[in-house]
């Protein structure tokens, strides 16, 4: 399974959020297919909330991991 980093630190929302939607909906297929991970690199304490938020409306298993001065948002299809 391939997974592909998008950084988004430094982004505040709704920007997050859109840019998020945006590669969820061009990695559609691959996500359906369990071929790729999308994994976000953000720190903005909104986008925690608003990408899994998201993301899990759409049928997408999310985790959010904390790391040091930003979060990781993964975003796949079990």
């Amino acid at each position: 399974m391939q997974n592909i980093e998008i950084d988004i630190r430094g982004q505040v929302c709704p920007s997050t959020l859109l840019f998020a939607l945006k590669e969820i909906n061009a990695h559609n297929g691959e996500l359906r297919d369990k071929s790729v991970i999308l994994s976000f690199l953000t720190d903005n304490r909104d986008a925690v909330v608003t990408i899994p938020e998201s993301a899990s409306n759409m049928g997408y298993a999310v985790s959010v991991t904390k790391r040091e001065g930003y979060y990781v948002i993964e975003v796949r299809k079990d």
